[in-house]
């Protein structure tokens, strides 16, 4: 029982806040500043982050395509401080078998697809220096600040959102140690809290925004960063592979990236609309990592940190309606990752330009609290759309055909066919159907997989890598993953399902325990990397991913 008495907070008035200090919301924040500085008009900026500073929940590849990066700050190449500086030097696409691979011709790879151009990055690094620039500007960014509710006028138009919140006890009460936290109001809201972001959510939900648009589609993403030899060591290589260890029926794929001081990226994708209960993406990704592709270049290396966030796959067909009165979503709480390039950062940057110049309008226009029409109709003629409209079947494809046959042989010739033609499809525009929660089968249809035991040295089990995420939350204080009914876990998650959520869940939060006789469900919160899988996938929909308290969660080194 959570204690709703009302309290007084104090208020601060901005003309435009952010939610969420990553890549969409850094860009939107620094292109408000720009703006400023060119028209002479004064424009206040807050960025609010949950993570205990900026790009301590930022988990991404990543190969960064600089297109919006160019646009923002052209002469970013010349600073001495930009963390940018591994170009992808050498690519190698393949798919795996389990012990062999084939490689797929770069050549007969769409311009698109390919990595030249691009650079290999710690994306948690590029949002430190993103900051330090909107700070220069005069934006103010606040870490250690989780946004957990909006606030509204009483026509329900987004006003601003609640930070800072603290001190309330397991039991819902608040502690000698409570904070009411504080109400930062604004002309404009903008929502970058990446996939599947707890306010957006309810935002999505609450003004029908997703009503005309197929259901938003999710991949789980599991990193680790190694630290090789100087002989493993290949600086700009990047190596994509789909294929073993997943079947046919079940999408996904790896990354491994070589850059900056030894360090290599490597990382495994499983898309969520899997149908089988008993697979588990984090073992697959251990797996994976035997393979002599993969493994040839981690042996004598050593795994310096890890994490897993989920990822948005719908594309083009997924997007919501990006405004509501009073603010606007951008980045991937909207979803804008081309699955095939492997690629979001430069839409999400871009995304969050193109908001802060509609905002930027409006409020020098003596307006606040309406649609930002202007924005939509920017993102209707961007390239972002464009982009996302060329690759629109990629997905559906896979998900039908399997990977053979719809993500190597009939997407490639539907990508062909979509950039040679400026956007015709022989499959016109297809559908997604089923959110991936719905895409999970009963048991019953499905044999238990047998997994390897980790040998410590390249392969780990969940709780271990869990300490490389360096999560950390205050144990007093409710739980963020609450279920809508207890009983379901017992009922139809474990009996129907064979209790999904503990294999999943890429963190061992969530356990069937025996305690006198008696099986219970237990949630670990306090292991929680913020990844909202369990948001996504859980096959009842019972379980609800809310903020914890600000600082509380994984902190990402170099991620």
């Amino acid at each position: 029982m959570y204690d709703d008495t009302p309290v007084e907070r104090e208020s601060m008035e901005f003309d435009v806040v952010i939610v969420g200090a990553g890549p969409a919301g850094l860009s939107a924040a620094i292109r408000l500043k720009q703006l400023e500085a060119e028209r002479g008009q004064e424009i206040s900026v807050v960025v609010v982050e949950k993570g205990s500073e900026v790009g301590a929940h930022i988990l991404s590849g990543a190969v960064l395509d600089p297109r919006a990066l160019d646009e923002l700050l052209p002469d970013w190449r010349e600073e001495d401080d930009c963390p940018i500086d591994t170009p992808v030097t050498s690519e190698q696409f393949l798919y795996l078998g389990p012990s062999g691979s084939i490689p797929l011709p770069n050549f007969g790879l769409p311009k698109m697809l390919k990595n030249h151009g691009c650079y290999v990055v710690s994306m948690g690094n590029v949002c430190r220096w993103l900051a330090e620039k909107a700070e220069a500007m005069g934006v103010e960014v606040y870490p250690m600040m989780a946004a957990s509710r909006t606030v509204r006028s009483d026509d329900g138009t987004v006003q601003g959102v609640i930070v800072g919140e603290v001190g309330i006890g397991r039991d819902g009460r608040k502690k000698d140690t409570y904070e009411p936290g504080m109400e930062l109001r604004g002309k404009y809201v903008l929502f970058a809290e990446g996939a599947r972001g707890s306010l957006s959510k309810q935002l999505i939900a609450e003004f029908g925004l997703d009503k005309d648009v197929e259901p938003q589609k999710y991949g789980l993403g599991i990193k680790e960063l190694w630290k090789v030899p100087d002989e493993k060591f290949k600086k700009g290589f990047v190596q994509h592979t789909f294929g073993w260890p997943l079947k046919n029926d079940t999408g996904g794929g790896s990354w491994m990236y070589h850059f900056g001081d030894n360090y290599v990226s490597v990382g495994f994708v499983t898309h969520l609309n899997y149908k089988n209960p008993y697979l588990s993406p984090y073992e697959e990704f251990q797996r994976f990592k035997t393979h002599p592709e993969v493994r040839q270049y981690l042996e004598g290396g050593e795994r310096v940190a890890y994490g897993a966030r989920a990822i948005t796959e719908g594309g083009f067909q997924s997007v919501p309606k990006l405004t509501f009165p009073g603010g606007a979503l951008i980045g991937c709480s909207a979803g804008f990752v081309n699955v095939p390039r492997i690629k979001g950062n430069h839409n999400a940057m871009k995304t969050g330009m193109m908001a802060a110049e509609a905002a930027f309008e409006a409020v020098q226009a003596g307006r606040e609290g309406d649609e930002l029409l202007e924005y939509q109709d920017r993102y209707n003629n961007s390239w972002v759309r464009e982009e996302l409209r060329l690759v629109r079947n990629a997905k559906p494809l896979w998900s039908k055909f399997g990977t053979i046959l719809g993500a190597i042989a009939l997407s490639g010739f539907d990508i062909w066919t979509n950039v040679l033609t400026r956007g015709f499809s022989f499959f016109g525009v297809m559908k997604h159907g089923k959110t991936d929660a719905e895409c999970t089968e009963p048991a019953s249809k499905h044999k238990p997989i047998e997994y390897p035991k980790p040998d410590g040295v390249l392969t780990f089990d969940r709780l271990t890598n869990v300490s490389y995420s360096f999560t950390n939350h205050e144990e007093d204080q409710p739980l963020h993953l609450r279920l809508k009914d207890e009983t379901i876990p017992l009922k139809l998650e474990l009996p129907v399902y064979a209790g999904p959520s503990q294999r999943y869940c890429p963190a061992g939060v969530y356990e069937y325990v025996e305690d006198g006789g008696k099986t219970r469900f237990q949630i670990n919160a306090q292991n929680c990397v913020h990844c909202k899988t369990c948001d996504i996938k859980d096959p009842a929909q019972n379980i609800v991913w809310h903020t914890p308290e600000g600082g509380g969660g994984p902190n990402y080194p170099n991620m």
